[in-house]
């Protein structure tokens, strides 16, 4: 991928607004530009739109929605944004936090009202790992298979043409870093060009790309990647080539149960509800409920690096509703046993010290006693048996860093000064979670992709329309 400096080019089309990636937030700026009467293109690598979004859960944080609303939640982008700073430390940038926290809640109702995503709020998620109120706002499936088709069913119904089998490995722009076109090459070989008014980047991060990770992340540069393969960073690198500013590039959303040989995540909703997490000594060794993110390094550091996430009956049965968690039962990837002894046996852990952590949550249940570590087990009634167990290790899912974007997703240089067409959401932009991984909150990625999304669409109409 280059990006090719000429003053004048002739294509072999044109179009007022072209998107690369055709994930959330590709679909979502699509969405946007034809709502705001541009001609828009979105051109996707694959044969078929998937990416990051269709591995997600598919949801979106959101505060003072009508979904909310809806269920008696009260809520407000500043009290969003409070969190946001909060759980960064202050260490994001305070105006696109700002923006972020005050847009998620509309882009949701316009994607409810306008275009019929029938979105509900995840109560289940009370206010956890740094969200104070419930957020996560969900389609039926709770997948994110079923958020990129719903939104690929609307923006083509809203006439966005998606072109499909369309690598862009070109892009053309003047000295004044004015961008012009793209080059396409399709999987024949063959190669065409298309110019454009305004071109926004919702391509991806680079948790793919281990040299990128290497370089940005060296921390987890040997870990597991769990995320699609086309998460190569090459929109943040086309936007870097073009003067682009990057932040954050060390940022990272981890995920500490991942079931390995089957590539499924264990919903953490079983550690949330009471479940916990042992090492191979059969030991706890963290609050497991303190950084959803953070955890992945704490698993990885655990001998062998990794770990069983330990829970009873009534949490299997609660999981159940989870698509991810009947994958993991349907493949055999999950451990039954009558008596702690037994447990200890099947997975491989010492019998007296898995008997012993496991007498000590029963203790602390109900808010008995004084969790070591700093979990709050109040409102979590005693593990009792049957057990049940699942082997996890520590994962690398997004990368949060990328290129620094105003407040209407428009692309920043180094200096702070704007490029005059370029656009940029999802993982080819600057999260607000700040430097580091502490700093996630759940659903921040699918939220950054579909706000960031339908601002960019938006002002890229207004610039393709003038």
């Amino acid at each position: 991928m280059a990006v090719i400096r000429t003053e004048h080019t002739t294509f072999d089309a044109h179009v007022p607004i072209v998107v690369v990636g055709g994930g959330a937030c590709g679909m979502t700026a699509g969405l946007a530009a034809a709502d705001g009467g541009a001609e828009v293109v979105v051109l996707e690598r694959d044969a078929t739109p998937s990416g990051t979004t269709s591995m997600a859960q598919g949801f979106v944080c959101a505060a003072g929605s009508k979904a909310q609303r809806a269920v008696g939640v009260e809520d407000a982008p500043e009290a969003f944004l409070a969190d946001i700073m909060a759980k960064t430390r202050g260490a994001t940038d305070a105006d696109l936090a700002r923006t972020i926290a005050h847009e998620a809640a509309p882009t949701i109702d316009w994607l409810m009202e306008r275009h019929d995503l029938p979105f509900s709020v995840e109560l289940a998620w009370r206010g956890d790992f740094g969200h104070s109120r419930p957020r996560l706002h969900g389609l039926p499936s709770r997948t994110g298979a079923e958020l990129l088709g719903r939104l690929t069913r609307a923006a083509e119904a809203a006439g966005v043409m998606l072109t499909t089998n369309a690598h862009v490995v070109d892009l053309y722009a003047d000295n004044s870093g004015t961008v012009l076109g793209v080059g396409i090459e399709r999987p024949t070989g063959a190669r065409e060009t298309l110019g454009c008014a305004a071109l926004i980047l919702a391509t991806s991060g680079f948790g793919a790309s281990r040299a990128m990770v290497r370089r940005f992340i060296p921390d987890m540069a040997d870990s597991p990647y769990f995320g699609h393969e086309g998460d190569d960073g090459e929109g943040i690198s086309l936007g870097m080539e073009l003067g682009a500013a990057t932040a954050d590039m060390g940022a990272f959303q981890g995920y500490g149960a991942l079931a390995r040989e089957p590539g499924i995540l264990v919903n953490y909703n079983i550690v949330m509800e009471g479940g916990v997490q042992v090492n191979a000594l059969g030991r706890r060794f963290s609050n497991e409920l303190e950084d959803i993110s953070g955890q992945s390094q704490k698993v990885l550091a655990q001998p062998g690096g990794v770990a069983w996430v330990l829970y009873d009956e009534r949490l299997h049965a609660s999981a159940l509703r989870w698509p991810e968690y009947q994958q993991l039962t349907g493949l055999h990837a999950t451990r039954r046993a009558e008596t702690a002894e037994e447990l200890a046996g099947v997975i491989g852990v010492p019998a007296d010290a898995l008997a012993t952590t496991i007498t000590a949550t029963q203790a602390m249940a109900g808010g008995k006693g004084k969790d070591s570590f700093g979990r709050d087990f109040t409102q979590h009634p005693p593990l009792v048996p049957p057990y049940h167990a699942a082997k996890v290790t520590g994962a690398l899912f997004h990368t949060q860093g990328g290129l620094v974007v105003d407040p209407n997703a428009q692309v920043r240089r180094a200096d702070g000064s704007l490029l005059p067409n370029l656009f940029a959401g999802g993982g080819t932009a600057r999260s607000i979670s700040g430097p580091g991984v502490w700093g996630y909150l759940p659903a921040v990625g699918l939220c950054m992709a579909v706000t960031l999304g339908r601002l960019a669409g938006a002002q890229a109409a207004r610039i393709a329309t003038k």
